[in-house]
């Protein structure tokens, strides 16, 4: 397996704020924490569902030969479904 990021995921996981934010996928509610390293070439987010057992966690490499997702402990799949549905509070300013 290459682990090859898809070009949805790897937008909807740039489209992340840095930093921590809550929101929603399939009608659950999270808190997200995304963070960047290496000048933007790596992210990392991790989600836990409030009030719940869920967790996500991740990690995306923006590398020359293309980006590389890297679920942690879980399925590509939970994680590329999680990036792709999660929702985003608008935040308070």
């Amino acid at each position: 397996m290459t682990n090859k990021a898809p070009d949805n995921v790897v937008r909807a996981l740039s489209s992340l704020p840095a930093g921590t934010m809550t929101g929603a996928y399939e009608a659950r509610r999270y808190v997200a924490t995304k963070s960047v390293f290496n000048g933007g070439k790596s992210l990392k987010l991790v989600a836990e569902e409030r009030g719940g057992g869920d967790y996500i966690s991740l990690n995306l490499y923006l590398l020359d030969a293309g980006a590389r997702l890297y679920p942690c402990e879980m399925s590509a799949a939970k994680v590329t479904s999680f990036v792709l549905g999660f929702q985003p509070e608008p935040s308070a300013a």
